[in-house]
């Protein structure tokens, strides 16, 4: 399938786009805007927005519970982002999802940096990356969702675990790590770091439905150039805790995700070093489709500038892509791999548009 551009001036939705997404009447898209701060809620099927939430300052990701439909959302610094920020936070906010009021601030003091999250709804628990401290390296602190309080942490021996993800059984934990070249395995039943799987300094990640495979994006950027750190996908095998494919890109990847349609989505970051920003020069981004089976090149869509988390309609039809630099929501037909529309995220200054949670209307 040949790639398609995505013009910035021509986000407009037809009459049949619109037509195409009335199955998802009711359901909402919720977005944080990391210098809102605030969390925005759109209607998925309309892109009309819904509400704002203000939230503690630079919120990262966010986390849908559907049984106790409540959003948790992580703020990892006072300002800016990794390595370039004015102090670490410390707070998890806690969010009713259906009347979009504020219900808790949580402080996980002394940890801090909160920003990967993942929900095992099953046994209740919701893991949430920390950074390292003077005092022990970074982990992931467990959260009882019914009572939102800590339960313990789990050490992942690394400075910055950035993104977790659990296995479907919930229990096993893999944690990316920017700086250490390698993923931590972690048993969530005895709280233990079991393994660490060889990668050039890690990003977003993804566990297939069957538990066997781990898609890990990469490499980080202060790895680029390195030996071994070519831009691509790592297909981990969770038997033997090792690296077995790698899927390659035209440059450096962030978020992964994986749909329930069986598509592997990956974001991909163009950009050119610039005195004026750590962050560089951005360029619009890409959303890189792959199958999940064959790892086959599907094809790839223009997004906004650094894209940076992914996620999915619950059928699996349409992705949805927060790029932060242009403060972008993209929703991309990922069936023809066309852009469907594009959603402008409020912010204050830079970064803007980040996290990503799908909320499906009440049953």
């Amino acid at each position: 399938m040949p790639n398609t551009p995505l013009d910035a001036r021509a986000h407009l939705d037809t009459r049949g786009q619109l037509d195409a997404r009335a199955h998802l009447a009711g359901d909402v898209l919720a977005v944080v805007s990391q210098s809102g701060p605030t969390v925005s809620f759109f209607d998925a099927a309309t892109d009309a927005l819904l509400d704002t939430v203000e939230v503690p300052a630079q919120p990262h990701e966010l986390c849908f519970d559907p049984t106790q439909r409540l959003l948790w959302c992580t703020s990892a610094y006072r300002s800016g982002y990794y390595n370039a920020h004015d102090g670490h936070s410390t707070e998890l906010t806690v969010i009713d999802a259906d009347t979009r009021t504020v219900v808790e601030v949580i402080d996980l003091a002394p940890e801090h940096g909160p920003h990967g999250l993942a929900l095992d709804p099953v046994r209740g628990r919701l893991y949430v990356s920390v950074e390292a401290s003077a005092h022990r390296p970074g982990g992931v602190v467990v959260v009882d969702t019914a009572t939102r309080r800590p339960l313990g942490r789990i050490d992942t021996d690394a400075p910055g675990p950035h993104w977790f993800a659990i296995s479907p059984d919930g229990r096993t934990g893999y944690a990316t790590n920017k700086e250490a070249p390698y993923v931590s395995v972690v048993d969530l039943d005895r709280g233990t770091l079991t393994a660490k799987i060889t990668v050039p300094g890690s990003e977003g990640l993804a566990v297939s439905a069957d538990g066997a495979r781990v898609y890990v994006g990469g490499p980080y950027l202060g790895f680029a150039g390195k030996p071994d750190a070519a831009p691509g996908i790592r297909v981990l095998d969770t038997r033997t805790a090792s690296v077995v494919d790698v899927l390659p890109t035209g440059s450096a990847v962030l978020p992964v995700h994986l749909t329930s349609g069986g598509r592997l989505l990956a974001g991909e970051i163009h950009a050119t070093t610039s005195p004026d920003s750590p962050l560089g020069r951005q360029d619009p981004g890409c959303l890189t489709v792959f199958s999940a089976a064959t790892h086959r090149r599907l094809g790839s869509v223009e997004v906004g500038r650094f894209p940076l988390t992914i996620t999915s309609s619950p059928d699996g039809r349409f992705g949805y892509v927060a790029s932060v630099v242009s403060s972008t929501v993209d929703v991309v037909d990922l069936d023809t791999l066309t852009p469907v529309t594009r959603l402008t995220v409020p912010k204050l200054a830079e970064p803007g548009a980040h996290g990503l949670a799908y909320l499906p209307r009440p049953a």
